[in-house]
């Protein structure tokens, strides 16, 4: 599984479906072909911005909701992470988890505690089975 990385990638991404919610947590996804800017000015074309051959995901954590660059960075290994678990899973198509609401600060004081990591992880494999469960409960003869 690859990063995305510039912030094209995010955009186009972005501008895709959301494929699986939880409380804190949405998981964008989007095909690898995508319209972005022509060179020439107004005209738009169809270019492709993502590899095709693997799966492609993106973290994205405001610093609205989450302040502290520790706090930030712990989400985003988080999502790397359990990402990773699921990587063969998820179908060839880039994909964004974005933190879309913060976590209590008076329930997890610390960014390095054992509470919020296990509740980080718990959700966002909620989140991922969430976005593997449709394609895999899809039979063909059905």
């Amino acid at each position: 599984m690859q990063r995305l990385k510039t912030h094209s990638e995010f955009q186009a991404v972005l501008a895709g479906v959301i494929v699986s919610r939880t409380v804190h947590f949405a998981m964008h996804r989007n095909g690898l072909n995508v319209m972005v800017a022509g060179s020439a000015g107004n005209g738009r074309r169809k270019q492709t911005l993502l590899a095709q051959d693997s799966t492609r995901i993106g973290a994205l954590v405001p610093k609205r909701l989450a302040n502290r660059a520790v706090t930030r960075n712990a989400i985003k290994r988080q999502i790397f992470s359990v990402g990773a678990d699921f990587g063969s899973l998820l179908p060839t198509v880039a994909h964004v988890v974005r933190l879309r609401a913060g976590f209590d600060k008076k329930l997890f004081i610390s960014a390095s505690s054992d509470r919020l990591r296990s509740a980080i992880h718990g959700e966002l494999k909620q989140l991922f089975n969430n976005a593997v469960l449709p394609l895999s409960s899809t039979s063909p003869g059905a």
